[in-house]
C-alpha cells in the first residue's frame, strides 16, 4: 500500500528514469540521481490526473509486444516504399471503421498511436462512444483482411497485457 502511494505508475517510473539517461547520454551520479528523481515524482505529481489506473498482466509480453511492433515498422516501411515507387494506379487509398474490443482509454490510445506508427495507416479518430476507430489505408485490398490483421497483430497483445483497475 505504502509502496503504490510512493509509486502510482512503477513502469513509467522506469520508464522515465531510462529516458533520462538515455537523453543524456550519461551515467553520471548527478544525472542518475536527478533522472531519479524526476521519474519519481512525475507520476506522484501527475497520478490524480490518470483516469484509470493501469496493471500490466504480463510484462515480458509487453516487451515482446514494442519488439513486434518495431519490427512491424521496419516491415512496413518496404511494402510502402514498393508501394510508392511501384505504378500508382495499383495504389488503393481508402478509410475504414474498426470495432475496437479495447474499452479503456489508454489501451485504445496504444492501439491508435501504434497503428499510426505503422508507415500506411492512420489512426484518423474515435467515434464518440469508443466503439469505432476511423482508420485511413494507402491501400486496401480487402478490408476485411486489414480488420482481422489489426486485431490479430495490435488488439490481441494489448488486451492480454494489460488490466484495467
Amino acid at each position: 500500500m505504502m509502496f503504490r502511494r510512493i509509486f502510482p505508475h512503477p513502469l513509467l517510473t522506469l520508464i522515465l528514469w531510462a529516458i533520462w539517461l538515455l537523453l543524456n547520454n550519461s551515467i553520471d551520479p548527478g544525472h542518475i540521481v536527478l533522472g531519479g528523481a524526476l521519474a519519481v515524482f512525475i507520476p506522484w505529481l501527475t497520478s490524480s490526473y490518470w483516469p484509470e489506473q493501469i496493471n500490466i498482466r504480463r510484462p515480458w509480453k509487453l516487451v515482446h509486444y514494442i519488439l513486434y511492433v518495431l519490427w512491424d515498422i521496419l516491415i512496413a516501411n518496404v511494402i510502402v516504399a514498393k508501394l510508392i515507387l511501384g505504378p500508382q494506379k495499383k495504389l488503393n487509398p481508402g478509410f475504414l471503421h474498426y470495432e475496437l474490443q479495447l474499452t479503456s482509454p489508454v489501451g485504445i490510445s496504444l492501439l491508435a498511436n501504434t497503428i499510426s506508427l505503422t508507415p500506411g495507416t492512420v489512426s484518423c479518430d474515435l467515434t464518440e462512444d469508443r466503439r469505432y476507430l476511423l482508420i485511413h489505408a494507402l491501400h486496401i485490398d480487402d478490408v476485411a483482411e486489414i480488420k482481422a490483421e489489426i486485431y490479430r497483430k495490435f488488439e490481441k497483445p494489448l488486451l492480454e497485457i494489460f488490466v484495467v483497475c
